[in-house]
């Protein structure tokens, strides 16, 4: 049993890596280090320098020396600012090369296909928690181009009875690997507990609340957290349900309960000691107020079972991996 990971060089793909290895899997990394490092890669494993949307590429790693057996795609562009100015940007990698991937699979007669999706593709929606079955409305170019690769793995599966799919819809992925063997480390960090680290590390000199007048709580915005490391072995499960036959699937992936920006704040205080210079900022282009999976799904079909559910956790993991990224850093000119 061979897997190919897209962007397995990338955060979330570099801890599915080594979760598929001690799950005795052998594994292929895809991955252009556009965003991704090649150091996280774990050594021997099989690298691939390349482009996901290079299909003749693709082609030739589906079908090359190794029997491929599954697909595994994180390779996408994440940052939903970023969509909202750059929309064709996001269109062009996120759909267009996933079209060209699923394309090649299907010639390759891959049969097993689990996807990076978001719960972005939720946009606004009046209650919480959101359920699978809830209508998918995204509210900015990146939750619309996850959407239309589900569209179009779904239309792909409906038309060859022998591709199933699984699709993960993330809520907010955060943390390190507990062993400190992958982390968060594209250079312009823009989630929330990644900057409120490097923040509390002095590595950034405070940090900006978008936003304190939404119907919350507490007026900031709340998100159901989980840690990396718990997404990974949710792609594991996945991926053994596709080969015990399971039919194709949507499933959400979160913990089932959500943190405010000020709770979240607040909590790397108190973790990293230290009190966070905050600054209120104007409402960003395409957040929604709240996001809260019901993960009833993912635990009855997938017997999945995190390990790590815990703001502290996930906290205390993302600001080791921080100090450790800063302590290797190169000096200053």
């Amino acid at each position: 049993m061979t897997v190919l990971v897209t962007g397995g060089a990338g955060y979330i793909g570099s801890h599915a890596v080594p979760a598929l290895l001690e799950a005795g899997r052998d594994v292929l990394v895809l991955d252009d280090l556009s965003t991704g490092r090649r150091e996280a890669v774990p050594q021997g494993v099989e690298f691939v320098h390349g482009d996901v949307g290079d299909e003749g590429l693709v082609q030739v790693v589906l079908e090359g020396g190794r029997s491929i057996d599954a697909v595994m795609h994180f390779a996408a562009f994440i940052e939903v600012e970023e969509s909202v100015r750059e929309p064709i940007k996001y269109y062009s990698n996120n759909v267009e090369k996933s079209l060209a991937l699923i394309r090649a699979c299907l010639r390759a007669g891959i049969e097993s296909f689990v996807f990076s999706s978001s719960a972005a593709v939720y946009g606004f929606q009046e209650h919480s928690p959101v359920t699978e079955q809830t209508r998918a409305s995204p509210t900015n170019p990146y939750g619309m181009s996850k959407l239309m690769t589900e569209w179009m793995l779904r239309d792909a599966a409906a038309a060859n009875e022998s591709f199933n799919y699984i699709i993960l819809r993330y809520f907010n992925v955060a943390g390190a690997d507990p062993l400190q063997r992958a982390g968060a480390s594209a250079p312009d960090a823009t989630h929330l507990i990644r900057v409120a680290c490097q923040a509390a590390l002095g590595i950034r000199d405070g940090i900006d609340v978008y936003g304190n007048d939404y119907p919350t709580r507490d007026g900031t915005c709340v998100r159901d957290f989980i840690h990396v490391s718990d997404i990974a072995s949710a792609h594991v499960a996945a991926l053994d349900h596709l080969l015990r036959g399971s039919e194709s699937m949507v499933l959400n992936c979160g913990y089932g309960s959500g943190y405010s920006v000020k709770e979240v704040l607040d909590t790397v205080d108190r973790v990293a000691g230290v009190r966070l210079k905050r600054r209120d900022a104007p409402r960003r282009p395409g957040d929604v107020a709240e996001l809260v999976a019901d993960a009833t799904l993912i635990r009855e079909r997938l017997n999945w079972r995190p390990r790590h559910q815990d703001l502290d956790t996930i906290i205390g993991s993302a600001l080791a991996w921080e100090r450790r990224l800063a302590a290797n850093a190169p000096p200053m000119p």
